[in-house]
């Protein structure tokens, strides 16, 4: 087989209001010819890729069904195609003026690497790893494919796709940052809170950035704080507190480079005044767990609501914060609550109720 070479596949046209997709045949054990899987990976801050890693032992299940007798698949792999590829009609018409017959040309270069083939696999990816390490000839399935322009609308549509499946929480943080194009109300609401929490992750510890490289995401694995927690906090403060003077409320974009300075000035006060219960993970540390970060964010709330960032360092924040020290148990001791509420260092948990005793505990020893 030439290392350059066209596959070509009939294929119907299929057009959707100013969009249009591709539905066709093709042998499952040629896909990985021109389609790459890529997973979510980072080249120093920048995002790569969008998949889920494979999931072995379910491949590993799905392979065993397709070498047994009688197996189908009856579910379309998804294909984002960059334009490489294109669409050549036949000469017979469809009588539906939306459906148009015709061959996928699909360029084959066998001495590219992965992430230059000319398709991207949007879904399907476990079920491709499995046609591909079984003991079969060929197996062909159905697939949709569609012209992308671009990786940010790759990662949209993989959004899309998947909405209706449990994709984890973590993976679509991830990804929303990079996202363009139409999103589910929930996602298009998370989309700036992820902005600013990706932008914190990757900061600089070497420049005093408290939350650089400490926020767990799929992509930084070595991260102690719950990616999820950051975010409640960004989202409360965004939507009712000291960070919505920074947000544009109709089109809800928002100044990320204001939001950083304030959060970081924010947070390293409360990091320098806490330095060993920041620097533990959740389980030995309640100001790194859900409950504390979302209390401290409403504290930030409370001390520099429609404070600009460039003012911050009028307010005196240090000695506000370092007011709070007698009255936190972050990594020992008790938490005083008031009459017969009297907890364990440990014993508030990340639920709403033990974040609203913590953050009314916090507010009312600031007064």
């Amino acid at each position: 087989m030439a290392d350059r070479y066209d596959i070509r596949l009939p294929a119907l046209k299929i057009r959707q209001g100013e969009q249009a997709i591709f539905a066709f045949g093709v042998d499952g054990k040629r896909i990985h010819e021109f389609t790459t899987v890529s997973r979510v990976h980072r080249d120093d801050t920048e995002l790569q890729g969008y998949q889920r890693p494979e999931v072995l032992s379910h491949i590993r299940a799905i392979r065993r069904y397709l070498e047994s007798d009688g197996a189908m698949l009856p579910n379309a792999v998804v294909l984002a195609f960059d334009d490489r590829v294109t669409f050549e009609p036949s000469a017979t018409r469809s009588d539906l003026d939306y459906v148009i017959p015709g061959e996928l040309v699909i360029p084959v270069d066998e001495s590219l690497p992965d992430d230059q083939k000319p398709a991207w696999l949007v879904d399907g990816q476990q079920r491709s790893a499995a046609i591909r390490d079984a003991d079969l000839a060929e197996f062909a399935v159905a697939a949709v494919g569609f012209i992308a322009h671009g990786e940010a609308e790759q990662r949209s549509q993989f959004i899309l796709v998947n909405n209706t499946k449990p994709l984890p929480k973590g993976l679509i943080h991830e990804l929303l940052p990079d996202t363009e194009g139409h999103l589910p109300t929930a996602y298009a609401k998370k989309q700036l809170p992820a902005r600013v929490l990706a932008a914190l992750n990757f900061g600089s510890r070497a420049d005093g950035q408290p939350f650089a490289t400490r926020i767990a995401t799929p992509t930084m694995a070595n991260g102690y704080i719950k990616d999820n927690s950051v975010l409640k906090m960004i989202e409360n403060s965004l939507y009712d507190g000291a960070l919505y003077q920074y947000r544009d409320p109709i089109d809800g974009t928002g100044d990320v480079d204001q939001m950083l300075l304030h959060l970081n000035y924010f947070w390293t006060v409360v990091a320098v005044t806490f330095p060993e219960a920041w620097d533990l993970p959740p389980t030995k540390s309640r100001l790194t767990h859900g409950a504390g970060i979302q209390a401290i964010g409403y504290v930030m709330d409370q001390l520099t609501d429609g404070v600009p960032a460039a003012e911050l360092p009028g307010l005196n924040l240090e000695k506000k914060i370092e007011s709070l020290r007698v009255h936190c148990a972050w990594t020992s001791g008790t938490w005083n609550f008031g009459p017969e509420q009297a907890r364990r260092w440990n014993g508030i948990q990340n639920t709403p109720n033990d974040v609203r005793l913590l953050t009314s505990h916090l507010l009312r020893a600031l007064r």
